[in-house]
């Protein structure tokens, strides 16, 4: 097997690539995704390990070298895979400075990966535990095949009179957006990023037509949002907020229906509602992320859950050192002076 750096040609057509991975790649792997990292002061490196193409984000650590992180990648399909293609990657890694990946592979949690001596981290996508739902059938068909709940959600929502409209990335829906978020955190107690971060974001999907901003309505009040992306056959809500005064019931569930409808029409086959709790606590009312689960098991009960993430050591030592006490560190800091995630 080879490893070589993409050229410019192939970095400009990168998402055809990444679709044509044995696992039909992931839209975090995407060269939207990969170039928004950027603004947070990764380096992307566009790969390919033979004919399949991986991509990381890279940034330099202080004495140590430089990181690689993978999101959702590498793409592949078994745990020899897996060892084959982490075979080639090291030396092609450590010949250029890294010493370490962070790797998140789509392989299912009961995946016994011991043999590849990896080292386990806390993933950074949280829909390492999500839920799926299949766009293939038609949309009668997808709404018989939604839980009992998630369908008197929408049709409530519906009989109440809550609309939902698909809106352009424009300044105002971006910071009514942005409001939102900020609304949901304060409830929810996570950190979000800076809305120059969002606004660049949903506009470089929706300018080649790969992403739509969506609302909910209720008495002529924006009462939810949402971001979906789409790639290839597959897609994802990314991000999703609410005000917090209860007011339409089913709001939520109605705008998912809609995003859905949205990616079903531009190809996807398969839609991610993007994070859910480990299987172990998915009905666990303590857990922090209870309502999500709620939520998005209204739309299928069947939730999927993955590996997770794990570094690969490329310099043993640093790698142990990285995971063990500088990279809570580097991360801390980060959040301190930046008031966003390091990654």
């Amino acid at each position: 097997m080879s490893v070589r750096f993409a050229t410019q040609e192939e970095i400009i057509n990168w998402n055809d690539h990444i679709n044509a991975n044995p696992d039909g790649g992931n839209i975090l792997q995407g060269k939207e995704f990969i170039d928004q990292k950027v603004t947070s002061g990764w380096v992307p490196r566009y790969m390919f390990v033979d004919d399949r193409a991986m991509v990381a984000i890279e940034k330099p650590v202080i004495l140590l070298g430089k990181v690689w992180y993978m999101p959702k990648g590498p793409s592949t399909t078994s745990v020899n895979d897996l060892a084959t293609l982490l075979n080639e990657l090291k030396p092609f890694a450590r010949k250029h400075g890294v010493f370490t990946i962070k790797i998140e592979p789509e392989l299912s949690y009961e995946t016994d990966l011991s043999s590849l001596n990896l080292i386990p981290t806390k993933p950074v996508q949280l829909n390492y535990a999500t839920v799926y739902v299949d766009l293939s059938p038609s949309l009668d068909d997808i709404m018989a095949s939604l839980h009992q709940k998630g369908r008197h959600a929408i049709r409530r929502a519906e009989r109440d009179g809550v609309t939902v409209k698909a809106v352009p990335a424009t300044d105002e829906n971006c910071k009514l957006m942005y409001d939102l978020f900020v609304e949901t955190a304060q409830g929810a107690g996570f950190v979000i990023r800076p809305p120059e971060y969002y606004k660049d974001f949903y506009r470089a999907y929706e300018s080649i037509g790969n992403g739509q901003l969506f609302f909910a309505y209720f008495e002529g009040k924006i009462v939810a949002g949402a971001f979906a992306m789409v790639q290839g056959n597959k897609s994802m809500y990314k991000d999703g907020a609410s005000i917090r005064e209860r007011t339409a019931y089913g709001a939520s569930h109605l705008l998912q229906w809609h995003v859905m409808q949205w990616a079903k029409q531009n190809g996807s086959l398969s839609h991610d509602l993007a994070g859910v709790p480990p299987l172990k606590d998915l009905k666990d009312p303590d857990h922090p992320f209870s309502g999500l689960a709620r939520f998005k098991t209204s739309f299928n009960k069947q939730a999927t859950q993955y590996v997770g993430a794990f570094e690969v050591p490329v310099v043993r030592w640093k790698a142990k050192l990285w995971n063990r006490l500088v990279e809570k560190i580097v991360r801390r800091l980060y959040l301190k002076r930046h008031g966003q995630s390091y990654y």
